[in-house]
């Protein structure tokens, strides 16, 4: 078990004219190294959601857990934590500082207590996993394309080997090819490491091509919680809370109704055209 919610609830301004409820009586288990991706409109309590993973809010009631233990109970190692859940928000390349990309992705593991050979040594392996050259090491971190901040960034957190990995809009602002880049650099390194990853998307098709569970909030609940098929199934239902299904469901289900026997829970290009093609006969 890695992350558990037991009847979370947040509140912000609690007992003013100001009082909302961003949370309410949220129930989740994460096991680790699961790929989740966590989907909802503007308002929906998603990134107070996330804040709760490692502590950065603490919930109004309700217990957050850790690998079983109470996050908020006295003594808790709340620094050890952060270490352990990392958070990428989004527009991360705002949270680089230092004047070499080394230095900056060193930060976290001297933070660790780790000596300078061993922060070099876990910077070096983050930043080639992330996909970053070795010529831009010594490079100003403000230097640098957006989707290289965004990928130096990620290899800020990933060099304090956390176990849970949260990425708050990781592709915001990137063109396609830079956004397909750092997302399959994510599954990579979810496949690899093993690590839990949660990632808060607007793009349904990114969420239908890399993630492996779908939670979806509307005003502070969970609407639906299950694998992509089983979430874009309702699409309707989405629809009505201000979402929507990737766009091959679309077609799909317009490809049904014209009278061709499509699979309607195809939810990516490739099982699609695998579907549209047994319909007519191809394969």
């Amino acid at each position: 078990m890695s992350i558990k919610l037991e009847n979370v609830t947040y509140t912000y301004n609690p007992g003013t004219v100001y009082e909302m409820h961003a949370l309410e009586e949220i129930n989740l288990e994460i096991p680790q190294g699961q790929f989740v991706g966590l989907i909802g409109h503007t308002g929906s309590g998603k990134s107070t959601l996330i804040q709760h993973f490692n502590g950065l809010i603490r919930p109004t009631g309700g217990r957050v857990l850790f690998e079983g233990r109470d996050i908020w109970e006295e003594g808790y190692p709340l620094r050890a934590l952060r270490s352990q859940v990392g958070l990428v928000f989004q527009y991360p390349e705002h949270q680089l500082f230092e004047d070499q990309v080394l230095k900056d992705v060193c930060f976290g593991p001297s933070n660790q207590g780790l000596d300078k050979e061993a922060c070099q040594k876990r910077a070096r392996e983050a930043l080639a996993q992330v996909g970053v050259p070795e010529e831009l090491f010594e490079r100003s971190p403000f230097e640098l394309s957006g989707g290289q901040k965004r990928r130096v960034a990620i290899a800020g957190v990933l060099a304090m080997e956390p176990k849970v990995l949260v990425l708050d809009e990781p592709t915001a602002g990137l063109d396609p090819k830079g956004r397909d880049e750092i997302l399959d650099q994510i599954a990579w390194l979810h496949e690899t490491r093993g690590i839990t990853i949660i990632l808060v998307s607007h793009s349904m098709e990114d969420i239908a091509k890399y993630v492996e569970r779908i939670i979806v909030m509307n005003r502070g609940r969970m609407a639906f919680d299950g694998t992509p098929k089983e979430v874009f199934a309702h699409y309707r239902e989405l629809e009505k809370i201000g979402l929507a299904a990737p766009q091959i469901t679309y077609i799909m289900h317009a490809l049904k109704d014209k009278g061709l026997e499509v699979d309607t829970s195809a939810i990516t290009v490739e099982e699609a055209k695998a579907s549209i093609l047994r319909a007519l006969g191809r394969i």
